[in-house]
């Protein structure tokens, strides 16, 4: 069974598109080559920043013979249909094979396929894929039709036998003929030689100073990095992203360590680790005693006389010059701060757009701060403080800083705080309000970054909302699904008790006053600020809403509230927008919560509970819930509650009446009857008590020993009796049990 080696060989390929091409290639190739026949052992695919290398071991060496019976027209039909499925068949009319069918005389067709050699497969298979190949960009060059990634200059195809002997595949694109030879580095070893096998191919290419595994370039930069940093007593700065891409710039590492000058060592450490890394791909390497970053370390492609002695003295002169960039913006942020503090930094942001119906990022900012301060006390922060943070957070989105590295947004505001002498906390919650980032990002701890973190992604939210630019589908333009993310894991993570309904009409309200101000009267924007202070001390809309309106249309300075009002429009619109933000949130946490284990319909029935805008309350119930449910008694109770609801729901609608009050256990006429009303008397206030004090376990422990005496009255009483008042006891007993069972959670959404 032969070996088949493919090698693309071309102008440097990006790094970034190096590992995607080489797993398209890999999958492309054996894919065709399954479908046409031949299966293989194995297959590895490579890639350098000059060749995209196939190694497919094990493949058969010619495709099988294949038999296959395609059944056609009957005999006695038109004459063109039998010559049509002729043709299809590729067979003559005479080895059309006549059988019996039920419903008379049909012809059939055995159509034979014989197996093809691999080579004359690889090479119409390997040109389909080359044509074919899915590039990000890709680019036309001299006369030919070819389309690559960058100019293809050769093609090595080879299929090894057993015996060790290579045999060119014949294939010619465009003027390339494929052949058995390729080229080493560039400069080092840039002759052509002649290869048997992968391994021959392989040993080749690494005397020829290239190395064809990425990860083996990865991992050598990173132990000589990691070495020579140790030898001069530093650290290498992990940065697994540009690990991968510098090794893609490369066929031949060569890691080489360099000084930076001392004007810019008090440079903040992410600011020399960033400049480095955007514009010269290189590592920092820090000093673990003082966190600062002293060093670099760079990786060339070609070995020198002087040991790269060279190499980094231009590499030091281009770093110079960009990090004495980078420090003159450092000292032009720092002279503004002084001289203005970072509020007047943020100045700018009323001529900086955020959306175009939402406003400046300073319009954005107020309504942030305001916000802050109705959360600040509910996680244990200071109002004011809270508030003070809020306005200063995206100032150093004005900053030259992150104008030039626009990544460093929030960690420079952290700095700037700091440089102002702001309060500790007000610097922390510059960096971490625009956490998380990510799912393996960590969420703000403390409670001035928390409440400017929750006043930021709601803000954001109740925006989106207000403005109608909803998530849809995959398309997510404005990450609000991460925002919403954001929000629960702050919540949940640090175990805030958030009415998240309060906070979300406020800022709702917040969006509609700048959405309508020019369009409105200034008495219409002066109620509905008012109604803004009625969310901040009593809570949401709804029934207070309404509230404030009819008081205030009874004042003689209110304007009036008639359907075509400002102040009916959004009184009638807020809930349905409120709603709908909050079932957003609610179905990112089902999603949040999979990974846990907790089911959809446990969630479910702890959301049709009260309180459910209060998303640690949630989590905690279903948590309960999702465990009681887990046990046998859970199961058995949750039996015993539908069997209860489905009898009640039966006879309710039979008799027209509610069964929800009533019953006695004077009536009870059985033991089990007698046992159930005593269990009912024991654990309904214990239910209760655990309910009021937010204790689910215990109440779902309290629930759990109802199970036997639920199980004995299902098994010895009869519910729908004759006698008239014995069933309405009996129903009304079981309303008990829905009543009790009802008040930890609603089972009736719980499948099962």
């Amino acid at each position: 069974m032969p070996d088949l080696l493919i090698e693309l060989f071309s102008e440097e390929i990006p790094a970034r598109m190096q590992g995607r091409a080489a797993d398209d290639l890999k999958r492309l190739m054996t894919d065709a080559l399954v479908e046409a026949g031949l299966t293989y052992a194995g297959a590895a695919a490579y890639s350098t920043p000059r060749r995209l290398t196939l190694s497919v071991h094990g493949l058969l060496a010619e495709s099988p013979t294949t038999r296959e019976e395609r059944k056609g027209p009957r005999v006695d039909a038109p004459e063109k249909a039998v010559e049509g499925f002729c043709r299809g068949a590729g067979v003559a009319r005479e080895d059309l094979e006549v059988r019996d069918e039920k419903k008379g005389q049909v012809y059939f067709a055995t159509i034979t396929r014989p197996g093809r050699p691999a080579a004359e497969i690889v090479a119409g298979e390997l040109e389909k894929v080359i044509r074919q190949f899915p590039w990000p960009k890709s680019m036309r060059w001299g006369e030919g039709s070819l389309r690559w990634v960058r100019p293809l200059h050769a093609i090595l195809c080879i299929l090894t036998g057993d015996d060790g002997d290579a045999q060119v595949v014949e294939m010619e694109l465009d003027g390339i003929r494929a052949g058995n030879t390729t080229r080493g580095h560039r400069f080092m070893a840039p002759d052509e030689f002649s290869v048997t096998s992968f391994d021959d191919y392989e040993a080749k290419l690494k005397r020829a100073r290239v190395v064809l595994d990425a990860s083996e370039r990865a991992e050598a930069i990173w132990q000589e990095a990691t070495n020579q940093a140790f030898a001069a007593g530093l650290e290498v700065v992990g940065d697994r992203g540009l690990l991968s891409e510098v090794a893609g710039l490369v066929e031949w590492p060569v890691v080489l360590m360099g000084r930076i000058d001392d004007d810019f060592l008090d440079l903040p450490p992410e600011v020399l680790q960033t400049s480095m890394k955007e514009h010269q791909k290189f590592f920092s390497v820090k000093n673990p005693k003082t966190g600062r970053i002293e060093r670099f370390v760079t990786v060339a492609n070609v070995e020198t006389a002087d040991h790269g002695a060279t190499i980094l003295a231009g590499n030091q002169k281009v770093l110079a010059a960009r990090l004495s960039d980078a420090k003159f913006f450092w000292e032009n942020d720092l002279r503004t701060v002084r001289e203005r503090g970072l509020e007047g930094m943020a100045e700018g942001l009323r001529d900086v757009t955020f959306h175009n119906k939402l406003g400046s990022q300073a319009d954005r900012v107020e309504r942030i701060a305001a916000l802050a301060r109705e959360i600040a006390p509910l996680v244990g922060a200071k109002p004011d403080l809270a508030a003070e943070a809020a306005r200063v957070a995206k100032a150093d989105l004005q900053s030259e800083m992150v104008g030039e590295f626009p990544e460093l947004q929030g960690l420079m505001g952290r700095y700037y705080a700091e440089a102002e002498g702001l309060d500790a906390s007000v610097a922390v919650a510059c960096e971490e309000h625009y956490r998380p980032l990510g799912p393996g990002d960590a969420v703000p701890a403390a409670p001035v970054p928390v409440t400017v973190a929750l006043a930021d992604k709601i803000d954001t939210l109740t925006g989106f909302w207000a403005i109608d630019e909803k998530p849809t589908g995959s398309k997510d333009p404005y990450a609000l699904r991460r925002a919403a993310l954001g929000v629960i894991r702050i919540a949940m993570e640090g175990n805030h008790r958030l009415p998240l309904d309060r906070f979300i009409d406020a800022q709702l309200l917040r969006h509609k006053i700048t959405l309508n101000r020019d369009d409105a009267s200034d008495d219409e924007i002066d109620t509905l600020e008012e109604v803004l202070d009625e969310i901040a001390d009593h809570g949401v809309f709804g029934a207070a809403f309404r509230a404030v309106l009819d008081r205030l249309h009874e004042r003689d300075s209110t304007p009036d509230t008639g359907n075509g009002s400002l102040i009916h429009r959004v009184g009638e619109a807020m809930p349905d927008l409120s709603d709908d933000l909050l079932a957003f949130l609610h179905d990112r946490l089902k999603v949040h919560l999979k990974d846990e284990g907790l089911r959809h319909d446990v969630i479910d029935a702890c959301l049709a509970m009260e309180g459910n805008d209060d998303l640690t309350l949630l989590v905690h119930r279903a948590r309960a819930l999702g465990a009681f449910l887990s046990t046998d008694d859970g199961e058995n109770l949750l039996q015993g509650f539908k069997r209860a609801n489905n009898i009640l729901t039966q006879a309710e609608e039979k008799d027209g009446v509610e069964y929800s009050f009533g019953a006695d256990v004077k009536f009870a006429e059985t033991e089990e009857e007698k046992a159930l009303f005593a269990a009912l008397d024991t654990a309904e206030p214990q239910i209760m008590q655990a309910l009021k004090v937010e204790d689910f376990a215990g109440a779902m422990r309290a629930m759990a020993a109802l199970r036997p005496a639920v199980d004995a009255f299902f098994e010895a009483v009869q519910v729908n009796v004759d006698n008239a008042v014995i069933r309405r006891n009996r129903l009304n007993l079981l309303s008990r049990i829905r009543h009790i069972c009802l008040q930890a959670a609603d089972l009736t959404r719980v499948e099962g």
